[in-house]
């Protein structure tokens, strides 16, 4: 039997000479206590054929592999019997402890060096790894840039206390920091301004504005050996700058050459901190485009969960230009399609093998062009019909028109309009049957005293006075006259 044994250093094939032996499994270390067990007999012919690249068809043994895949394929490949059992698996196990002494010219130094390297070239290989694409540069590269911007930060309001004591006025005529460490450096002592030159830091209205106030400035004097520390710290600033200058180009061209797609769609910065936040360019691959819209606002988002309110719309992403250049109203739109597309921009970039940028273009492009119409048009659904957009026109672009509401004005409490119809309703109902029962009661009393007087008429004694016939025919006439008038 032959034993195939796989190394760093190449193939090994081995003859069995005792295959008895391989019946006895538990027993089966003993046989590879020493190199000199182990390597006990003889070369064969058929091994030596073998290893001469003889054809494999001469060598009528069984080979003994680890893998029963590649067994397979050996057999269909060389017609070659091969055999894989867990005898097989603990007489390569014997031979790897004495791989030392079984194979002459290779020292235990570089074994360890060809097992390191075919480590490397396997993982490699399984991950699809290119060595060009080394996404450390870049989580290192934007750490160390957000770190000199807070140094510059320190050193730059240093340096405004620390002259603002000699030259107050400069620091509120001169508002950009590296043009103010240069004045700075430049200037020294404030009585110098006057026959210097700055015109090749400051512009003309700025110079004459600043020799004007050096003459009438109200700042202390100060030592020469305090204006050689200011300008120390002057230099440290413009070489700091200068520095982060460097690095800033630096980065762009690595993001430009690692994740160009990336880098179109949302920028050199944002992306390089996008995968910092991640750990590398995979992690950042693995995320879904929700977790990308959030990434950098997980305390905001665990703050909101736990007591149910809104989460957060956006996390680094908000320093994108396309978030920056929306309106309030229209930011987490946006923000939520560009975390789409970039999701799939970095998956292109992470694991595709072109490395252009052509796919980050497009889509940024439509991005803009969904942008301007929100920004147009307002949000709202896109129909393909005109009579649904001329009702969207019709209904959306009304200006409202404000009046004065007196309600403000009054301290009583506010009644709804509802209410104060239901009660004047319900008042006008119970003032009419009060009106139409007091006309009837003025009828009746009307008609009383009509009656009283009447009787008290025909009460009357006939021997008050003696009347003429004639006058009783005209009192009668009266009276009928008076009656028809009461019925009438």
């Amino acid at each position: 039997m032959l034993v195939l044994f796989e190394t760093a250093a190449g193939y090994a094939i081995f003859k069995v000479l005792d295959e008895q032996k391989l019946q006895q499994v538990d027993s089966l270390w003993k046989e590879f206590e020493t190199p000199e067990k182990a390597n006990k007999g003889k070369l064969g012919k058929s091994l030596k054929k073998v290893l001469k690249k003889v054809v494999a068809k001469e060598a009528h043994e069984q080979l003994a592999i680890t893998d029963a895949k590649l067994g397979g394929v050996i057999k269909e490949k060389l017609n070659l019997s091969c055999v894989h059992s867990p005898a097989v698996a603990e007489l390569m196990r014997g031979i790897r402890n004495q791989m030392e002494g079984l194979i002459t010219g290779l020292p235990a130094r570089e074994i360890s060096a060809m097992s390191l390297g075919l480590a490397h070239s396997l993982s490699r290989y399984k991950l699809k790894f290119s060595p060009d694409k080394v996404d450390t540069m870049i989580v290192q590269a934007i750490s160390l840039l957000d770190d000199l911007d807070k140094e510059l930060n320190n050193y730059i309001m240093r340096c405004r206390e620390w002259y603002g004591w000699h030259f107050p006025e400069l620091g509120k005529i001169i508002t950009d920091n590296l043009a103010y460490c240069k004045s700075v450096r430049k200037i020294g002592d404030r009585t110098n301004v006057a026959s210097m030159d700055l015109s090749d830091i400051l512009p003309e209205e700025i110079e004459a504005e600043v020799k004007l106030a050096a003459e009438i400035s109200m700042g202390t004097e100060v030592s020469e050996e305090d204006i050689a520390n200011i300008m120390h710290l002057c230099d440290q600033v413009i070489e700091i700058t200068e520095y982060r200058s460097q690095l800033y180009d630096y980065l762009k061209n690595r993001m430009m050459a690692i994740a160009p797609n990336l880098t179109v769609m949302v920028g050199e910065l944002v992306g390089a901190r996008l995968i910092s936040h991640a750990g590398s360019l995979l992690n950042l691959a693995k995320h879904p485009a929700s977790t990308v819209q959030i990434l950098g606002a997980e305390k905001a988002l665990f703050r909101a969960l736990k007591t149910r309110r809104d989460t957060p719309k956006y996390g680094l992403i908000y320093h994108a230009s396309l978030v920056g250049q929306t309106t309030a109203k229209n930011k987490g739109k946006i923000s939520r399609m560009l975390a789409a597309k970039t999701a799939l921009a970095i998956r292109y970039d992470a694991l595709g093998e072109d490395t252009n940028a052509e796919m980050g273009v497009e889509n940024r492009a439509k991005l803009e062009v969904r942008l301007r119409y929100l920004e147009e048009k307002g949000i709202r659904r896109i129909s393909g019909s005109g009579k649904a957009l001329a009702k969207a026109d019709k209904y959306q672009h009304k200006s409202d028109v404000k009046v004065y509401d007196p309600s403000g004005d009054s301290t009583l409490p506010t009644v709804s309009k509802k209410r104060k119809i239901e009660e004047v309703e319900e008042g006008e109902e119970e003032e009419k049957p009060v009106e139409a029962k007091a006309k009837k009661v003025k009828r009746e009393t009307t008609k009383k005293k009509k009656k009283e007087k009447k009787r008290a008429a025909e009460e009357e004694p006939e021997e008050e006075a003696a009347v003429s016939p004639a006058e009783e025919t005209t009192e009668k006439k009266k009276k009928k006259k008076k009656k028809v008038k009461e019925d009438d």
